[in-house]
């Protein structure tokens, strides 16, 4: 008995260094690359392949949903998905920031939806979220979890240039390169988003509601030390 209650102390120590970001509002699947045939053979960014779920589904080889009939609905970034856009196992999981898209918008315009960038978890926050508080991984927990969802090895979902134009709208037709290079770099440092890794080899499901939070550095108090 006491070493039970040794454990479940030290794992309520273990979450009060935990950073809360916040909940997630939005879960989805791109089942098809967002970059698509233009016109004058120029790709375009297209938001169609964009499936909204209320679960999700997560392990090493990326994400995916269940379909009513059982079968699996595979993200484009999955390792089994027959257009794979997989690179190694590091752009497996992605995930946004709501803060993101109101600083989006208020740039660009109000086309810019939530959920438009392609990201599969997207996160409620106050404030814009960068990736030096996030290099120690995030944990997920939902009421109907046996354990946390841990993601690991975050780093920056780069914009392209497809996004960019997209993202200007139709003042892209008559940008100047120097216009083009300030959106790029406006949208870059995470602010189009975030890749993750999940380590585990069996598929943890998360859902919309469930709460995120960010991990301090080893030997450190609250993640705010991350920050700097």
């Amino acid at each position: 008995m006491s070493a039970m209650l040794s454990a479940e102390s030290e794992a309520a120590r273990r979450e009060e260094r935990w950073l809360p970001l916040g909940p997630i509002v939005r879960l989805q699947v791109q089942t098809a690359p967002l970059k698509v045939p233009g016109d004058a053979e120029e790709l375009r960014y297209d938001p169609a392949p964009l499936q909204p779920v209320s679960q999700l589904w997560l392990s090493a080889d990326g994400v995916f949903a269940l379909l009513p009939d059982g079968s699996r609905l595979l993200d484009v970034h999955h390792r089994q998905h027959p257009r794979s856009r997989n690179r190694g196992g590091k752009n497996g999981v992605s995930l946004g920031f709501t803060a993101h898209y109101r600083t989006m918008r208020a740039r660009f315009g109000e086309h810019l939806s939530d959920g438009c960038a392609g990201e599969n978890i997207l996160i409620a926050t106050e404030q814009p979220v960068r990736l030096e508080l996030l290099l120690n991984g995030l944990v997920i927990i939902g009421a109907e979890m046996r354990q946390p969802v841990r993601l690991t090895r975050l780093r920056v979902a780069t914009p392209c240039l497809e996004f960019t134009r997209f993202a200007l709208g139709p003042e892209a037709l008559f940008a100047s390169p120097p216009e083009l290079k300030a959106a790029l770099q406006f949208l870059d440092r995470g602010q189009r988003g975030f890749y993750a890794t999940c380590l585990s080899e069996e598929a943890v499901a998360i859902s919309c509601g469930d709460q995120v939070f960010a991990l301090p550095a080893p030997g450190t108090g609250r993640a705010e030390a991350a920050a700097g």
